[in-house]
């Protein structure tokens, strides 16, 4: 928001010329960019790929973009069709302005994401556990009493999970665990869906790998590449990859909806997959009911019941 702020600002120097504001996204960050232009007052163009569904596609349209574009197999097609031919040629035939706005490889995005961590630390000081404890974990535990407390004697945030598609969230989080000095106390953990595993693929090979193609359902994730930062961030110890099998992403669909009653996208449900399927004690050292474990509950547009319905019949259940 901030960056397209001042981006505006830089137009308004020229009010003969209107600033009109491109993206190209396969969910989630185009319907972000609608928004903060719409509090501009700013047209938005969208190119997302193929692959993504009607029901999204409408959802950006309804947002208020004036032009959605379905182009390419992959979000990296579409970006280079956005960038290459969408924009050049908006440049040199319209009296507006173009501004692209990146998806997810922008320091200006890591600093809006990196603000989930900046506010569950504080939070924390006050929080309450979302579930029962047992006796000994309430007296262990300084946050359960709901008092104000020092950052200090707050209890370690142990680990925190994101899902991973161009790995702006995950920059977003690595760099508040570096700001607020907790590299040493906190891990961060990046999950992706196989078929979409870019990061973990690059981290395991220790360079930047292309997926050569895109085979998940969770296609919110789907960017064949993560970017540079992302893959640095991935190389330091207290960072992990973890890769969930589509049919886990699905059933975690269910589970999260029955429990909490939140219906969420496959590229969201990764994060609580990692928590059903029981893989948690391996990927955090000591792992108890005391563990102080975030989860970036990320929700995502791209579901309604009919297509869980539709995922949840390709399962052999």
């Amino acid at each position: 928001m901030a960056a397209l702020r001042e981006q505006q600002q830089q137009q308004d120097a020229s009010a003969s010329v209107r600033a009109h504001f491109y993206s190209s996204s396969g969910a989630n960050a185009g319907l972000a960019c609608i928004y903060a232009a719409n509090m501009f007052g700013c047209p938005t163009t969208i190119v997302t790929p193929l692959s993504t569904s009607a029901f999204l596609v409408a959802k950006l349209k309804q947002a208020g973009a004036v032009q959605v574009i379905q182009y390419g197999n992959t979000w990296q097609e579409a970006e280079n069709y956005l960038r290459d031919t969408v924009m050049t040629t908006a440049a040199v035939t319209t009296n507006e302005s173009p501004i692209y706005v990146p998806p997810f490889d922008a320091p200006e995005i890591w600093e809006g994401n990196a603000g989930i961590m900046h506010e569950t630390v504080t939070q924390l000081r006050k929080a309450t556990r979302h579930y029962r404890m047992t006796a000994a974990a309430v007296a262990a535990s300084p946050t359960c009493n709901g008092q104000n407390l020092p950052i200090e004697q707050m209890p370690a945030v142990d680990a925190v999970v994101c899902s991973v598609g161009g790995g702006g969230l995950f920059c977003g989080l690595m760099q508040a665990v570096e700001e607020l000095q907790l590299k040493d106390r906190t891990q961060v953990i990046a999950v992706e869906a196989e078929g979409v595993d870019s990061l973990a693929q690059s981290v395991a090979k220790r360079e930047r790998i292309t997926l050569s193609s895109i085979s998940s359902l969770a296609t919110s994730l789907g960017a064949r590449r993560v970017a540079q930062r992302a893959f640095e961030y991935g190389l330091e110890k207290h960072a992990k990859t973890v890769v969930i099998s589509d049919a886990d992403a699905i059933r975690a669909c269910r589970r999260f909806a029955d429990e909490e009653h939140y219906l969420v996208e496959l590229a969201c449900a990764v994060c609580p997959a990692l928590c059903y399927t029981g893989k948690l004690p391996e990927l955090i050292p000591g792992f108890n009911e005391n563990t102080v474990l975030v989860i970036v509950v990320c929700g995502g547009s791209n579901t309604s019941f009919e297509m869980m319905e539709k995922f949840w019949a390709t399962l052999d259940n």
